[in-house]
């Protein structure tokens, strides 16, 4: 039977494709650099060189491109999200180290894997590049054909070899699929663009108008801060108060919605490359147990090493069962923390946007400049490489409590055990029990008599003021000896849980696994501040709907000054001056928030006076 299933996983094994999309991908790079140049000398630069320049005959072309803004991209999410899981099986292959395109020596490894992702950063470039520029007619052409040919050479690698030796059967469409719905995804993406950019181009429909700085959520955020009431709020789902509520004032940004994407399709693949490597050891372990077997029938049982044996083979057996039962839960888990990570991003950047930096330890509370921006790049690769390594220690962990589990109470009962497992169980359970209680009741022992009484009925608790002291000292005296046998259990148990919970929460970047004060340490941890920092300051709805209102007024008093009779298009209606309409402004915002009186600088002491005495007769403006 072992040597049909591996039969049955060789099917094609020496299968020769006629496109490597290995070989391919450097190859790719001439097209690459192509659709580049193309969208970089449509690009117009913004500030032009000097004349004596080199480059003077370039003009205003060749300007600098950007795949997208990681920092304040809020449109097309999706599509860059995509975007990234279509790089998917080239970043596995990067994690592995199994993408060198060099043959270096052992301490220049680090620079191999730099040019490696560089290489396939460049490769993939032309997605986002043509997702982001401004020349939608062009960009969806390049975009669509440089997809459609990512796309036919997978299709080709999946139909000419779609078998292999682990998985046997189709086992190339089981690691190419979320790449090839990505890719296909792009084609629709740049098609469509293509469908809405040929009209503009023909003038049958008006020029799209020019992308406002202000996002539509954010002007929401900043109109929900602004009424004095909120309006009453429905009646929330289970779904809303349990798990999730949306918030239409909030959106994530486009890094944040790829990281999620491509994360998700690596954690899927990496499950696949896992369980590929478990059906490579299962069949060795299996080879060896047949060779344990075969010594069995040969000492006809009765050798002295026969109980060893039979419990190795116990062993094996439900080590493969267990790990195979905890490759769902260990997933499951790991694809929770990816949708907890997002919400806890939601509530971090509402806290910080609020002033409050109480929830991050106190010298994360104003990080390096420096570093930030350093974190901002390094998070979203980080977060994928913890998810999947913490996937692999969880699934161990929960692999070896599996084990426990069954050889503490599911072979006893097999093996007709199960009232001695019973008896120890209940034996354990009782001593601790005992001893959980004995601690209990020293606090309850010291809460009844070693403490003063309640200086008043509406205090909940006694005063930490003690009370018959020689008891007391006698109580202390006695219990000091047997605390000291307590604290080894009381040691051992800190121990595990922390093991415990440093295992259990080693994917989740958003939170520190260090003691209190060695948070600097933990570099995921510092990524994840400082890219909250970045986010924070550059896309603070406050701070970019005043940089809004400061741009739009600017452009409107530079078109008044181009307008030669603007003057001839203002209403009618009465006419006030700037000042007048600053002070009756401030006015207002004094009233409704009286508390920044005291915080406003004046020059005379007159103004501040007269505001604070018509403030309190205003109440009803």
């Amino acid at each position: 039977m072992l040597a049909a299933s591996t039969r049955t996983r060789q099917l094609n094994v020496t299968c020769d494709s006629s496109v490597d999309r290995e070989f391919f991908l450097h190859y790719s790079l001439i097209p690459s650099l192509f659709i580049i140049l193309v969208l970089s000398f449509l690009q117009r630069r913004e500030h032009r060189r000097q004349r004596d320049d080199t480059f003077y005959l370039l003009g205003d072309h060749f300007g600098i491109i950007m795949p997208l803004d990681f920092v304040g991209t809020f449109s097309n999410r999706w599509s860059y999200g995509i975007a990234f899981g279509a790089t998917a099986n080239k970043v596995m292959f990067l994690f592995s180290e199994g993408y060198q395109p060099l043959k270096v020596p052992q301490w220049a490894q680090a620079f191999v894997l730099l040019i490696g992702g560089m290489e396939v950063g460049l490769s993939y470039f032309p997605f986002f590049a043509c997702l982001s520029s401004e020349f939608r007619l062009v960009s969806s052409i390049l975009g669509f054909s440089y997809s459609l040919t990512w796309f036919v050479v997978t299709i080709l690698q999946i139909s000419q070899c779609p078998h292999g030796q682990f998985l046997g059967r189709f086992e190339t469409l089981i690691f190419y699929w979320p790449s090839l719905l990505c890719l296909g995804f792009l084609l629709c993406r740049f098609l469509y663009m293509f469908l809405k950019a040929l009209p503009i181009h023909l003038g049958l429909e008006p020029q799209a108008e020019e992308k406002s700085v202000l996002e539509a959520h954010q002007a929401e955020h900043v109109k929900r801060l602004l009424r004095k009431s909120c309006p009453q709020e429905r009646e929330k789902s289970w779904f809303q108060t349990r798990v999730y509520d949306w918030d239409p004032c909030f959106q994530f940004p486009s890094r944040m919605i790829g990281t999620l994407v491509l994360a998700s399709i690596c954690l899927y693949l990496f499950i696949v490359i896992e369980f590929c490597v478990f059906l490579l050891v299962k069949d060795k372990l299996d080879l060896f147990e047949d060779r344990l077997q075969s010594y069995l029938t040969h000492m006809n049982e009765t050798g002295t090493s026969t109980p060893a044996i039979l419990q190795v083979k116990e062993l094996i057996s439900v080590t493969k069962g267990v790990w195979v039962v905890t490759i769902l839960p260990a997933s499951l888990t790991c694809v929770s923390y990816l949708f907890h990570i997002l919400a806890c991003y939601r509530k971090h950047m509402k806290r910080l946007w609020a002033g409050d930096k109480d929830f991050l330890p106190q010298n994360f509370q104003s990080p390096s400049s420096a570093a930030s921006v350093v974190a901002i790049a390094r998070y979203s690769g980080w977060q994928i490489a913890y998810i999947l390594w913490g996937y692999l220690i969880i699934h161990v962990v929960q692999s070896l409590c599996g084990v426990m589990l069954m050889y503490s109470l599911v072979l006893p009962i097999l093996h007709h055990q199960g009232l001695e497992m019973l008896r120890g169980l209940g034996l354990g359970v009782l001593t601790l029990s005992i001893v959980v209680g004995l601690m209990i009741l020293q606090v309850w022992i010291a809460g009844r008599f070693f403490l003063q009484p309640k200086l008043s009925t509406a205090d909940k608790q006694k005063p930490l003021a003690l009370h018959n002291r020689r008891a007391f000292h006698n109580f202390n005296y006695f219990l000091f000896f047997y605390n000291v046998l307590l604290g080894l259990g009381a040691c051992l148990s800190r121990l595990l849980i922390s093991c415990f919970l440093g295992t259990w929460l080693i994917a989740r970047i958003d939170r520190t696994i260090m003691q209190s004060g060695y948070e600097g340490v933990d570099m995921g941890f510092n990524a994840w501040v400082g890219m909250l920092f970045v986010d924070h300051y550059h896309t603070n709805p406050v701070l970019v709907s005043f940089c809004h209102i400061l741009i739009t007024s600017h452009r409107d008093r530079k078109l008044q000054k181009i307008t030669k009779y603007w003057y001839l298009n203002q209403s009618a209606g009465p006419r006030f001056s700037a000042r007048a309409q600053t002070r009756w402004l401030l006015l207002q915002t004094l009233i409704n928030n009286p508390r920044l009186i005291t915080l406003r600088k004046s020059k005379s002491g007159h103004g501040f006076r007269e505001l604070t005495q018509i403030l309190p007769t205003c109440s009803d403006c």
